[in-house]
């Protein structure tokens, strides 16, 4: 069987992002090794509670040799505009997970919304970062009602 066990998002400062997602979004540390036989390359990733089989690695940009001056530019400029990379996180209440993140700190760039896949709302970590953050709908009922629209919009041609 092959599972998805980790993303990754770049992030300027690892300790600030550790602090984020732990304090802000309420999310448990999975794993934080540094090891000096890698030039002190520090793994550390985190997952929401009670999800400990998906993890999102906190990566610091590397220097060189792995990553040249111009791509760590490219990658933090990236960043900055909110197109690094992107996470969809679901819940069961956006508005009270909303509130709730709200009140902790976490700055959203959109409030929770109704779309037609359910209410869903942005927010960006320190690093620019872009989340989604969505409860989804029951997508078979959507899928039912445009039918049942595009049948009707048919039969009144």
């Amino acid at each position: 069987m092959i599972k998805i066990a980790n993303a990754q998002v770049w992030v300027h400062d690892q300790d600030e992002a550790l602090a984020f997602y732990t304090e802000k979004l309420g999310w448990d540390v999975q794993t934080d090794v540094t090891m000096p036989e890698m030039g002190n390359f520090r793994w550390l990733a985190v997952n929401p509670k009670g999800q400990p089989e998906v993890a999102i690695v906190l990566m610091a940009i590397p220097g060189e040799p792995v990553m040249d001056s111009a791509t760590q530019e490219q990658v933090r400029s990236l960043m900055a505009k909110g197109f690094a990379g992107g996470v969809f996180i679901t819940t069961d209440n956006c508005q009270a997970t909303y509130e709730e993140w709200k009140s902790r700190g976490v700055e959203f760039v959109e409030p929770p919304t109704k779309q037609p896949y359910g209410v869903d709302c942005g927010f960006r970590d320190p690093s620019g970062n872009h989340f989604r953050l969505t409860e989804l709908a029951d997508m078979g009922e959507y899928a039912t009602q445009k039918r049942e629209a595009e049948t009707k919009a048919t039969a009144t041609v």
